[in-house]
């Protein structure tokens, strides 16, 4: 498959959860990613962390912009990626090894515009050594069509 994703991730001090976020990304089944990072003005070492990962990948590109929120750092990004798919990653998240593969195969396959995945809601502890899941949060994965995005 040739089929690039862009894989948008907007960086604000999340410091704490940025290397996870970022190695489940890179280390996705799927390769053919551009990786934007959106460096939002955080005032933690995120944007240098963004720069560290981009020396190592040549798939990343970081974007380091003054702080102007969420919808802000999505539009910085937009403007610039080439994929013939978008996803949306919080830097406080991270993804299964598999979900561009499977993302990408759901939305060809219903011929779709746009998934929807679900998530675990994780609770860390106070010092951030142990966390544990809460499965009621979970949702299932779903596709739906553009009217039901809207």
């Amino acid at each position: 498959m040739d089929t690039l994703i862009s894989v948008i991730i907007p960086v604000y001090k999340v410091e704490r959860f940025l290397r996870k976020c970022l190695d489940s990304v890179i280390r996705q089944t799927y390769k053919q990613l551009e990786i934007l990072l959106v460096d939002d003005g955080s005032p933690d070492n995120c944007g240098a962390i963004c720069d560290e990962y981009a020396k190592k990948d040549e798939r990343i590109t970081v974007i380091h912009k003054e702080n102007g929120g969420l919808s802000s750092a999505r539009n910085v990004a937009l403007d610039v990626a080439k994929g013939d798919y978008l996803m949306f990653v919080d830097s406080d998240d991270w993804v299964e090894p598999d979900f561009c593969k499977v993302a990408l195969e759901m939305v060809q396959r219903e011929n779709v515009l746009v998934a929807s995945f679900g998530l675990n809601d994780i609770h860390y502890e106070k010092d951030g050594s142990n966390f544990k899941k809460v499965p009621q949060a979970t949702r299932n994965a779903r596709t739906i069509d553009a009217s039901e995005a809207i």
